[in-house]
């Protein structure tokens, strides 16, 4: 029996009619790895508490333990178990004590280290969605007594918008919580996500949000057509000559102009545009690290504009101390495309509508939904798959075109009404 290392609990395997597999520890009494048929594998700890044996779960290999934190935990854990403490009745008291609200601080607090490659800013939604709704409608509820039916209603309750308030978030800052189907689904998601958590750390005997089906909200994909572009350039020229901020007008054309989302327009920086390779070299996005193919015309209205801070779209100084400001990037986009959109009659229209329809007016002039999924740096075909109806409209006009002339060629060779002559048969 080896000193168990993280190769050896690499290379165990279970066979898949065969059953569990052990692998236990020289160094530590009882302190093993459990195989199961299935591949998952996770640190045990088996002991005696009178006559009976016991079996306390650590966790799984890996996640969020390795192999010296697994032993570490088992040796402290005996030395409770010599103190007279059962670790698995103190687990069963955790469970009946523990709120869901206490749940959602741990997930917030030790999943990141479990999930390393979620983006902090998704991190920083989930927080939003259990701030607003979860903690609400279910944080005071024991988390290991939460049913199906609970989460389940909590998803309608969502959608109803009994969530929804208005939320004073800072001296001049507010919070709008709104409810409907998507608000709903998305929570529902984060609270599956939390439950698992839980259920990982065998905090709970199983997810009670799995099989709850997830509501569907209405698509939002909205198309700027050629003239409603040119009425859009209008009012932006329009309300440049009034006084508005440069850098809000910069942004929205960018948006058309390249595919972009948002926060990849506002949080660009002259380090990340590349002149010379004609791109924008994003080190972050929501796909991650990405590069953007940049059209002549955006190319152009990059080098028209000023370079007098470090960010493309710079905003108001920021006072850092008594003596030295720096220039921040710009932040007040959305307030200001509600006035530019409601003066050009685009009532409804939202900012990443703007993406859409770079898509849109890409697909008419008969690119293909690989390239513009290349273009927009979608990571799965499926994404691109919203612009599907779209691409039918190229392919019409062929079809018509080609039909059109066939069209005009039968009207050619169509019969007339001139009179019909026998021609006598000839004699032999």
């Amino acid at each position: 029996m080896p000193r168990l290392t993280k190769r050896i609990v690499d290379a165990a395997r279970a066979e898949p009619n065969a059953g569990e597999v052990f692998l236990w520890d020289a160094e530590v009494k009882g302190f093993g790895v459990r195989v199961k048929p299935t591949g998952t594998k996770s640190f045990t700890l088996k002991y005696r508490i009178g006559n009976k044996t016991r079996r306390f779960t650590i966790g799984k290999v890996g996640s969020p333990y390795t192999v010296e934190q697994a032993r570490q935990i088992a040796a402290d854990t005996l030395r409770d178990i010599r103190a007279g403490r059962d670790p698995m009745q103190a687990k069963a008291d955790t469970r009946k004590a523990l709120s869901l609200s206490e749940l959602a601080d741990l997930y917030l607090e030790e999943g990141p280290a479990e999930k390393p490659n979620k983006k902090a800013s998704s991190w920083a939604t989930d927080k939003s969605s259990i701030e607003r709704h979860i903690r609400p409608l279910l944080g005071g509820k024991i988390a290991a007594s939460i049913t199906k039916a609970d989460v389940e209603r909590f998803q309608a309750n969502v959608a109803a918008g009994k969530t929804a308030a208005d939320i004073k978030t800072r001296k001049q800052g507010r919070a709008i919580v709104r409810g409907g189907k998507a608000v709903a689904a998305r929570s529902l998601a984060v609270l599956s996500a939390m439950l698992q958590f839980g259920l990982g750390r065998q905090l709970l005997p199983t997810n009670s949000a799995r099989g709850v089906e997830l509501l569907r909200g209405e698509r939002r994909q909205r198309f700027l057509s050629g003239v409603e572009v040119a009425r859009l350039a209008d009012t932006l020229r329009a309300m440049e000559a009034e006084g508005l901020n440069g850098s809000a007008a910069a942004a929205i054309r960018l948006l058309l102009l390249t595919g972009c989302r948002r926060n990849e327009i506002l949080n660009l920086r002259w380090d990340d545009v590349d002149f010379e390779c004609k791109c924008l070299r994003l080190p972050d996005s929501k796909t991650g690290a990405k590069i953007v193919t940049l059209a002549a015309a955006a190319l152009e209205l990059l080098a028209e504009l000023p370079r007098t801070a470090e960010w493309v779209l710079p905003g108001h100084a920021i006072k850092k101390s008594s003596r030295r400001h720096k220039v921040g990037r710009y932040t007040g986009l959305q307030k200001v495309w509600a006035r530019i959109r409601k003066r050009a009659g685009l009532n409804g229209v939202r900012l990443h509508d703007l993406r859409h329809s770079f898509a849109s007016f890409a697909i008419a002039d008969g690119a293909t939904l690989f390239m513009v999924g290349k273009i927009l740096g979608h990571k799965q075909t499926r994404t691109t798959e919203i612009y599907a109806h779209l691409a039918d409209d190229p392919v019409r006009a062929v079809a018509d075109r080609a039909a059109k002339r066939i069209t005009n060629a039968m009207k050619r060779n169509k019969p007339t009404d001139a009179e019909v002559v026998r021609l006598a048969s000839r004699q032999a």
